[in-house]
């Protein structure tokens, strides 16, 4: 805890056998009090491993998505009382040690959100990140941001941290089950305007480490343009599109 606010990590877990105990190990736990771990079964022994861990798991029977997924992760924090959720990948891409940081910037009030950002610290490519998919983020940022006119470095890094009052307000249960799940997520927190933070998070790209490919990365990349669209159309009152069809302060 921070101040009596309960912090949960919540991991979306899909054949992370190989590096899920080197993750947990790096969780800061002087801070956090529980750890939720996802499988959207997976076709190794993530499972297991996270057992072993005595991580408190939840098992889908079928694969629903990186999107399911994390609908799952949330749903779960909120039924543990959460204050503070945050959403770390289990492959070891992004450093746990940030977990401390990104909580005491969401304790101290001052935002709703923060985010993990690769690109503020201008090493991304140095971490491994393909050049293509540097270039497709940089160029859907930029579109982003005018769209939505906002001022973010990037919309597409999956370490994420949350108020208990944004879950509750934004109706994330509709979004996609894919892996444009995150973009429409941060459009839905835009859109409300909820105060949203960022620090320079490293990211190691490896063998290990999960990814998508190139036909699913075009996808991605056109469902974001789509929910930016949507995101500028609805604000201007030509659309009403049901992921932005709600009131910030009404639970979902």
């Amino acid at each position: 805890m921070i101040r009596n606010k309960k912090i949960v990590v919540v991991l979306p877990a899909y054949n992370a056998a190989k590096t899920l105990e080197t993750t947990y190990r790096e969780i800061p736990f002087d801070i956090v009090d529980e750890v939720i771990l996802v499988d959207d079964a997976s076709n190794d022994n993530t499972v297991s491993v996270a057992k072993q861990l005595s991580i408190q798991v939840i098992e889908h029977e079928k694969n629903l998505g990186y999107g399911g997924n994390q609908k799952t992760c949330y749903n779960a924090a909120l039924l543990q009382h959460a204050d503070i959720i945050v959403m770390l990948h289990p492959d070891y891409q992004y450093t746990p040690k940030l977990i401390s940081a990104m909580s005491f910037l969401l304790e101290s009030g001052e935002f709703d959100v923060v985010l993990g950002s690769r690109i503020l610290g201008g090493k991304a490519m140095s971490g491994g990140m393909p050049l293509y998919k540097y270039i497709s983020n940089r160029f859907l940022t930029l579109v982003q941001n005018l769209l939505m006119g906002a001022k973010l470095s990037e919309y597409h890094t999956g370490y994420r941290a949350f108020t208990r009052t944004v879950l509750e307000s934004i109706p994330f249960n509709g979004n996609s089950n894919d892996f444009v799940f995150d973009n429409e997520m941060l459009s839905q927190i835009l859109y409300a305007d909820f105060r949203v933070g960022e620090i320079t998070c490293p990211a190691k790209y490896f063998a290990d480490a999960s990814s998508i490919n190139f036909s699913r990365s075009v996808k991605y990349g056109l469902g974001c343009l789509k929910t930016a669209i949507q995101f500028r159309l609805n604000k201007l009152g030509i659309l009403r599109s049901s992921i932005f069809t709600y009131s910030r302060y009404t639970k979902q």
